[in-house]
């Protein structure tokens, strides 16, 4: 990885085995329960889908470049509503000795020149602490967390 790479980071200590949180992040009708409200179809390498966020009115198209089961998720996303610059997110399985999973994802892509970087790297930083803290809730407890809406409830 370039040294000078930008990168929004976050990550979890997951109380499930990789394969089931690996499960919950690949099939929509899974991932619909804590993050976006509606995806098009599974993450699978080469695959093209779309993520709805209906209570926001926003969609994004996926193009997903690698799927290894219970270790890696790597896809490009638009970074703008025209969708003329993407970033790449990449989510990392890590089995521990407890059977539980250290889950990390990274973000990067981000335009240096972008007037407001601080503040988007921040947001997506932000974001997927939202989603891993929503889906270790899911996993673990049984409990939808309703944080992505709840963090922008006027949009």
């Amino acid at each position: 990885m370039n040294e000078n790479q930008l990168l929004a980071t976050s990550q979890m200590m997951i109380y499930r085995p990789p394969e089931v949180v690996f499960e919950a992040l690949v099939d929509p009708v899974i991932t619909s329960d804590f993050w976006f409200t509606h995806g098009t179809g599974r993450l699978e390498s080469g695959k093209k889908v779309t993520w709805r966020w209906d209570q926001f009115g926003v969609e994004a198209s996926i193009e997903v470049e690698k799927v290894t089961p219970g270790q890696l998720i790597r896809f490009r996303w638009p970074s703008d509503e025209e969708n003329t610059s993407w970033r790449t997110v990449e989510i990392t399985f890590s089995s521990q000795a407890d059977d539980s999973t250290f889950v990390e994802v990274s973000e990067k892509g981000f335009d240096k020149s972008d007037e407001h970087l601080i503040q988007t790297i921040t947001g997506q930083t932000e974001g997927w602490a939202l989603v891993l803290s929503a889906l270790k809730a899911y996993l673990e407890h049984d409990i939808i967390l309703s944080v992505i809406s709840d963090h922008h409830p006027h949009e």
